[in-house]
């Protein structure tokens, strides 16, 4: 399998969250990853800053997520 991009975050003008999922060593995995430019975005090319997560841990990081998105409303409701 390709990678596939799923969604990316702008950061900066020349950085961005790339969130993907590929397959190593025919494995599949989901990445979070830092990519940057030099070429005003033409071509984005991966940093070591990241991280890779097995299939059977989406679920502890889609709870933690949703965790957070609680928590973040809870407190604009605060204000």
């Amino acid at each position: 399998m390709a990678a596939k991009l799923l969604a990316s975050i702008q950061r900066t003008d020349t950085e961005q969250l790339q969130i993907s999922v590929s397959e190593y060593r025919g494995k599949s995995y989901f990445n979070l990853r830092i990519f940057y430019t030099t070429d005003d975005g033409a071509t984005w090319l991966p940093t070591k800053k990241g991280v890779t997560f097995a299939p059977d841990q989406l679920d502890i990081l889609a709870d933690a997520i949703e965790e957070a998105k609680t928590l973040f409303m809870e407190e604009a409701t605060e204000e």
